[in-house]
């Protein structure tokens, strides 16, 4: 299927919008709007084949091999939005948490009902898989935090892991940066253009994006009904990860000083207002609700006929 430029800038807006979210995947994102193929078949064409051209000055045929102009068109697509909405969004989650959660949670159960389509064959062990990878996705979403160590190899390593969730449509790259304890470290580097921590971070998702998603496309290719149930089951279980009401359980210190929540559990919009104080605002974030919810469906029933 062919794309304009122009909508595969936007997408890629989309996904740099989404990855910078923890509990949205910008896999999510290419999913629902059609591209997920297209984009693993471009990732997958950096390979020997490409270096070969490249070593022979065949700069042209190697721009071609990759289908540059589809990848040059998304990437300047999600840079453009995580350079311009990094800040944005760490202030909105700093100030007015619980209505982007509720947003979020509307988008992400939309999302996971869209998948759910997709697995066209149910049996009983596509069903095991979907709630298994519910049940890890939960797990994983009320794990506490870690600390990891924020050197150049660290770096590294949360690039490395974390681009290998944002392009799994369920999990979210953000979210796997907030576990790693390297979320708010990765916000202010990209808001003061730390350029040596950027460009590590770069390579380190470049390596686990050549390595990951050849696996996922053999997953794809030989298990696509199991690989699917798997995917939805992820994302359903991440709808824990962005519920709005949570009551901290425990906090660690930030670089500056401050307190952090390390550890969350999903409350009842009631019970969220014993334990905070804090006016639950349940109407304005079920609005915020559905209106992602809508959002989703909207996207995919336009972007799916491009």
């Amino acid at each position: 299927m062919a794309f304009s430029s122009v909508g595969i800038f936007l997408r890629g807006l989309l996904m740099g919008a989404a990855d910078i979210v923890p509990g949205v995947s910008g896999g999510t994102v290419a999913f629902i709007t059609g591209i997920y193929d297209e984009l693993l078949a471009s990732i997958r064409a950096v390979d020997l084949e490409f270096l070969a051209r490249l070593s022979r000055l065949d700069v042209v045929g190697a721009w071609q091999h990759i289908n540059g102009k589809f990848l040059l068109a998304l990437l300047l697509g999600i840079a453009t939005s995580i350079f311009s909405l990094a800040q944005l969004v760490s202030w909105i989650l700093d100030y007015h948490p619980v209505p982007l959660w509720a947003f979020f949670f509307g988008l992400i159960l939309a999302s996971a009902l869209v998948l759910l389509r997709e697995v066209d064959r149910w049996s009983a062990p596509n069903g095991f898989f979907l709630l298994l990878a519910g049940a890890v996705a939960v797990c994983i979403a009320l794990s506490p935090v870690m600390s990891l160590e924020v050197g150049l190899a660290g770096v590294f390593f949360a690039g490395f892991v974390a681009v290998c969730a944002m392009i799994l449509p369920g999990i979210s790259g953000s979210f796997i940066l907030v576990l790693l304890g390297m979320y708010s470290t990765t916000l202010v580097a990209l808001k003061s253009l730390d350029l040596v921590f950027i460009l590590v971070f770069v390579v380190g998702a470049g390596c686990g994006l050549l390595c990951f998603s050849r696996l996922l496309h053999w997953l794809l290719q030989r298990f696509h009904q199991r690989t699917m149930a798997v995917l939805t089951g992820f994302l359903f279980g991440s709808l824990v990860v962005v519920w709005p009401w949570k009551r901290v359980l425990e906090w660690v210190e930030g670089s500056h000083g401050q307190l952090k929540p390390a550890q969350q559990f999903p409350v009842s919009p009631l019970d969220y207002q014993v334990y905070t104080g804090q006016d639950p605002q349940i109407w304005f974030c079920l609005s915020l609700m559905i209106a992602g919810f809508a959002i989703v469906w909207v996207i995919h029933a336009y972007w799916r006929q491009d």
